[in-house]
C-alpha cells in the first residue's frame, strides 16, 4: 500500500487525506492540535457518509477509508512515506520550517509537496536539502468534489518529482494541470482580483453581496458568486493571497480593498466563523 502524509488537518489538509484514503492509500494525516486532528477526522467522517447517502460510496468503502487514516501529532510520522503534502496555515515562516523539518526527517524516496495557494515553491525548496523532490500540489476546495489540481514546477523541480506527481493526481481521480512557479499561479492569480473587486462593489455602494453574487451566477454563469465562494475559502486566506501577489507582482492592481481588511481584523472570516459577506448558523 502506497504511504502518504499529510501535514494541516484543516479543512484543506482533511479534504486531502479524504481522497488519498478513498484511493487506497495509508494517510498519516499530522497536525500539532490534538482538537484539529479530532475536528479533521469528524470532517472526513461526514463527508463520506455524505458519499454514501448520494450513493456514491459503499459503506464498506468509507469505513475501509477511515480505517486507513492514521493521526500524528508530530512531522516524525512523516517518515518513510511516498509523499508528503503540506496543507498548513497560509505563512512563509510556518512553510519554510515544516519543509525544513521534513527534509532533515525524510530520506531520498519521498516526495515533498505543498498545497499552497500562492507561495513560492522555488522559495519553499530553498529552505531544503533536496529542491528537485519539492513540488506544489495547489488542489480545490472541497477537495473530495473538485477535480483540478495545479501541479507547480519549482526551479530545480525534477522531471522524475513531476512525472510521479502527476500520475499521482491522476490515480486520484483528479486532473493534473502542470503550472509554473509564479504568484497565485493561474487559478488564484485570476480569481482573487475578481473576489477583490466584487468587495470593493460592496465597499462602495455599488451592490449588496446577494446582488453581486446573483449577477454573476445568472450574469456570467458562475456556479457560485465571488462573494459567497469568498466565505467558503476564508476571508483570511484571501487576505493572505491578495498580500502575496502585491508584494511578489509589485502591481497595485492586487491591493486588497479595506474592507476585506477591516472584516479580517474583526474575525469575520466567512463560513469558518458563521459570519462573512453572510450569516452561518
Amino acid at each position: 500500500m502506497n504511504r502518504v502524509a499529510v501535514v494541516g488537518a484543516g479543512t484543506m489538509g482533511n479534504g486531502i487525506a479524504h481522497v488519498f484514503a478513498q484511493y487506497g492509500w495509508g494517510v498519516r494525516l499530522i497536525d500539532v492540535s490534538a482538537e484539529a486532528l479530532e475536528s479533521g477526522l469528524a470532517a472526513i467522517q461526514r463527508n463520506l457518509a455524505r458519499q454514501v447517502k448520494k450513493g456514491t460510496l459503499t459503506e464498506a468503502a468509507a469505513a475501509g477509508s477511515v480505517a486507513r487514516i492514521e493521526t500524528a501529532g508530530s512531522l516524525d510520522a512523516a517518515v518513510g512515506v511516498e509523499l508528503v503534502v503540506e496543507a498548513a496555515s497560509e505563512r512563509p515562516d510556518l512553510k519554510f520550517q515544516i519543509f525544513r523539518d521534513l527534509a532533515a526527517a525524510c530520506g531520498e524516496e519521498t516526495i515533498l509537496a505543498s498545497n499552497t495557494s500562492s507561495i513560492s515553491i522555488t522559495a519553499i525548496a530553498g529552505h531544503t536539502t533536496c529542491p528537485d523532490r519539492v513540488i506544489g500540489m495547489h488542489f480545490m476546495n472541497p477537495v473530495p468534489v473538485m477535480k483540478l489540481v495545479e501541479v507547480i514546477r519549482g526551479h530545480h523541480t525534477s522531471n522524475a518529482t513531476m512525472d510521479r506527481v502527476m500520475a499521482i493526481t491522476t490515480a486520484l481521480d483528479k486532473t493534473p494541470v502542470e503550472v509554473n512557479d509564479y504568484p497565485g499561479f493561474v487559478a488564484n492569480r485570476v480569481l482573487l482580483p475578481m473576489i477583490n473587486e466584487a468587495i470593493y462593489c460592496v465597499m462602495e455602494g455599488v451592490a449588496t453581496p446577494e446582488a453581486v453574487d446573483t449577477v454573476m451566477k445568472l450574469g456570467l454563469a458562475h456556479p457560485m458568486g465571488p462573494l459567497a465562494l469568498a466565505d467558503l475559502i476564508g476571508l483570511d486566506v484571501c487576505l493572505s493571497i491578495l498580500t502575496v501577489l502585491q508584494k511578489e507582482l509589485g502591481d497595485d492592481k492586487y491591493r486588497p480593498c479595506p474592507l476585506l481588511r477591516r472584516m479580517v481584523a474583526a474575525g469575520d472570516l466567512g463560513r469558518k466563523t458563521g459570519r462573512g459577506f453572510y450569516s452561518y448558523g
